[in-house]
């Protein structure tokens, strides 16, 4: 396939890179991100998509999804697929894939689980929405870029999808953390508390997978000084849309509204910009109790 591929940063690139490993024509787009090896530098979005079978983006927001859209809905060939993989309101997901509906496309919003590691060895989670004949289509592609691909519903479900899933590895990413720095500071050993809590009712992807304490369970962020896998700020991002959505739709959401308002603080006021989302063991391991 000729696949255009707009925003090849810290996620796009490893995506696009691996299409093009596959054997696929993949034209890039980005202001400022380099062109992986393969990939052909397009002058613009615009630019990019003419003569494309599928458009992917993988951009930082909403508003810059709506502006992109804008520039290259009307340069898409009927019949192409507008596949999008940001991260963004559920408000924006459907905006644009109505738009590209209506001009002919197929539209599926798909965000992705898996960060830069994830990216880069082509074992992504996607969360889809749209129609069963979009995922259809694009179905090989995320065979590629990914391990897995759940088809949601309609467009704005695969960020739905999104959206309550990093609620709940935020609410559980703080809870985990609490629970070491309580243990700390009543002589529990941690490998005892992972050796216990990994194999009871306390299991958890965070603590099972990703543990937030050092030399404890598999090899995480952790054990590299907490540089980010999956960094606060984009924690933050994902518990501000889930919030957005909440307030949408009029559901009660008090753990995630504590836990974004604590990411909040720990990004803005606390340092931890830059830092894993599971830096927040460090962080509550030197406070005492408000």
């Amino acid at each position: 396939m000729k696949i255009a591929f707009i925003g090849l940063g810290n996620m796009g690139g490893p995506m696009a890179a691996n299409l093009v490993k596959a054997g696929h024509q993949v034209i890039g787009a980005d202001p400022v991100a380099p062109m992986p090896e393969g990939v052909i530098r397009a002058a613009s979005p615009r630019e990019a998509v003419a003569g494309a079978e599928a458009a992917i983006t993988m951009l930082p927001n909403g508003a810059i999804l709506r502006a992109v859209a804008d520039e290259i809905i009307p340069a898409m060939s009927p019949g192409a697929v507008f596949l999008d993989c940001s991260t963004v309101d559920v408000d924006s997901a459907r905006a644009v894939a109505s738009a590209a509906e209506a001009a002919g496309l197929m539209a599926m919003d798909a965000p992705v689980s898996g960060g830069i590691g994830g990216a880069t060895a082509g074992t992504l989670t996607f969360m889809a929405g749209g129609t069963e004949e979009a995922f259809a289509r694009v179905k090989p592609l995320f065979d590629i870029m990914g391990q897995k691909a759940v088809l949601c519903g309609p467009s704005g479900n695969g960020q739905a999808a999104k959206i309550c899933n990093n609620m709940i590895l935020g609410v559980t990413m703080i809870a985990t953390c609490e629970a070491f720095a309580l243990a700390d500071k009543l002589g529990l050993d941690r490998q005892k508390m992972f050796d216990v809590v990994s194999t009871s009712s306390g299991y958890s992807w965070v603590m099972n997978a990703y543990c937030p304490a050092p030399g404890v369970g598999p090899k995480s962020p952790a054990d590299n000084g907490y540089k980010p896998g999956f960094a606060s700020e984009l924690m933050l991002k994902d518990l501000d849309l889930s919030q957005m959505a909440a307030e949408a739709v009029d559901a009660d959401t008090p753990m995630g509204q504590l836990a974004t308002d604590l990411y909040r603080r720990f990004v803005h006021d606390e340092g931890g910009r830059g830092t894993d989302f599971s830096a927040m063991l460090p962080r509550f391991a030197t406070r005492g109790r408000a």
